[in-house]
């Protein structure tokens, strides 16, 4: 499991929200969202930024690429 699937699915369940909470908050079939945290569909560039946005982390470290979760300030 990629490091966006396994911390994709961590998140979710420490904000206690349901994999059908987040398809509809992207706007996405179910199936479609359980893709991503199986690994077998990564989303793109629009699809990783609202992920991030929803899950309120940088999209850094939902992606791997840090360990810090918090986001810069804009």
């Amino acid at each position: 499991m990629s490091e966006f699937c396994k911390r994709l699915r961590e998140i979710r369940l420490e904000k206690g929200l349901k994999q059908r909470e987040m398809a509809d908050r992207l706007a996405i079939t179910l199936r479609a969202y359980q893709y991503y945290e199986e690994g077998k569909h990564i989303p793109d560039l629009y699809g990783l930024l609202a992920l991030a946005d929803i899950l309120e982390v940088s999209l850094d470290y939902l992606t791997g690429r840090s360990e810090r979760q918090e986001r810069e300030g804009l």
